[in-house]
């Protein structure tokens, strides 16, 4: 079969931005943020300043993009710059570990607050998680025309959503516009001004994590080299406003002072918002929010394992597309299965905090690769990243930035994470062909 159909357009792409960045971290992230720095002020200052720096990265793998109109996203960035073997150790991580273990967090999440909004399933998390993890998948693999236009509007309803949330928590009038200011006092029993800062920007970075995916699918979108950089420069911007806006409502809601733990802020915030009614209304939001990000990465993460397939760096019969969808049905299916294994186990949070450095690396490289990509090539693509190369290295700064403060704050488990990734060093020359090898 033929190479798939490029049927993305411009809303299916941004979408995928959206609609998988946007999980359960609003609703937690503000509360974290307020009890650490104390002020609404720098909360709200440093996700404005953390939005503009995920801009110059959008803008960066938007070129990258554009050069690269071919699935695989990072994993084909990695390659063209740093060569076979390095992209094949985060393919090897993002196919093992960080795809389907973010997987079933996503929906061992959203089952949690499905047990609020449904008291009697109480107990049967994890198969409310398995359960959605298939029933995602199978939209999926009934094809990608299908799966984007469910996936749009379901983003559509999600920011609907969280629009209403905002819009209800200034016209109900119940909250304070004082708790804008901060008390005097407010930083006593705080932690220190810089450490606060640099764990919140941890944070904050952390909510835009993986607005990068979307460039996996590149081989699907139409006109990609022009699609594809104003949908992740779009998807940021929209993300940055999401969270703003939904944190001054929060902000408006709950005084910093109660901002003592996220589920506690959150469940405040929507008493205040609704009464007794408040905090399912949140748990449904949060529930399709959650889901919305899942199908989203169920969507983008295959074509990665098709791009490894044409390196010959993972079995073809796994990465074939269905003749009748034009889907990776198979692909997505071994995502499936293995989301569903770690949801049985249980580990995926502990595995997937392992890896959060050497993942964040890899990402730090692939948007490193224009530097070098770029110097070989000036003229290839339809889109320049305004600003370059100084937007691409505020993003690769801030990225490095991110790995040195997770691995200070959690030394053994990146030190573990970069052992795992290591055992793809040898497992590549199993898995590549003879030509390749060495």
């Amino acid at each position: 079969m033929g190479p798939p159909a490029r049927e993305l357009g411009l809303w299916s792409a941004t979408a995928l931005v959206v609609g998988h960045a946007i999980g359960v971290g609003i609703f937690l992230t503000p509360a974290d943020l307020i009890g650490a720095l104390a002020s609404p002020v720098l909360t709200l200052s440093l996700w404005i300043v953390c939005g503009a720096i995920v801009l110059a990265g959008a803008l960066t793998f938007g070129e990258l993009a554009s050069r690269f109109p071919h699935a695989g996203g990072p994993y084909i960035y990695l390659r063209e710059a740093w060569g076979e073997r390095l992209a094949f150790l985060y393919g090897w991580q993002s196919l093992l570990v960080m795809d389907p273990g973010v997987t079933a967090a996503l929906t061992t999440g959203a089952s949690q607050y499905v047990v609020v909004l449904w008291p009697a399933a109480a107990g049967s998390e994890r198969w409310i998680a398995i359960a959605t993890i298939w029933a995602l998948a199978v939209v999926n693999i009934t094809g990608l025309k299908l799966s984007a236009r469910v996936l749009g509007v379901m983003t559509a309803f999600k920011l609907l959503s969280l629009a209403g949330v905002v819009i209800l928590a200034f016209a109900a009038g119940k909250g304070q516009w004082s708790n804008f200011a901060t008390a005097p006092g407010a930083r006593v029993g705080a932690p220190p001004l810089a450490e606060a800062l640099a764990l919140g920007l941890v944070s904050v970075f952390f909510s835009f994590a993986g607005f990068w995916e979307a460039s996996r699918i590149a081989g699907e979108v139409r006109e990609p080299g022009r699609t594809l950089p104003r949908a992740l420069a779009l998807g940021v911007g929209c993300l940055t406003l999401v969270y703003v806006v939904t944190t001054c409502a929060f902000i408006y809601l709950v005084p910093p002072r109660e901002a003592t733990s996220a589920p506690a802020f959150a469940s405040r915030a929507g008493v205040a918002l609704l009464g007794a009614a408040g905090p399912p209304a949140l748990a449904a939001v949060v529930v399709l929010s959650v889901v919305v990000s899942a199908m989203a990465l169920i969507m983008m993460a295959p074509r990665l394992y098709l791009a490894m397939s044409q390196d010959g760096v993972f079995p073809s019969a796994l990465a074939a597309l269905n003749p009748v969808t034009g889907a990776p049905a198979r692909a997505t299916a071994v995502l499936a299965a293995l989301a569903s294994v770690f949801v049985l186990l249980g580990t995926f949070e502990q595995i997937v905090s392992f890896l959060v450095c050497t993942a964040m690396g890899f990402i730090a490289l692939a948007a490193a690769a224009l530097l070098v990509v770029r110097r070989r090539n000036p003229h290839a693509g339809t889109f320049r990243a305004p600003g370059y190369p100084l937007t691409t290295w505020i993003f690769v700064l801030l990225v490095a930035g991110v790995v040195a403060l997770v691995a200070i704050n959690r030394p053994w488990q990146a030190a573990a994470g970069f052992g795992l990734v290591a055992l793809g060093w040898p497992a590549y020359s199993l898995f590549a062909p003879a030509r390749r090898r060495g």
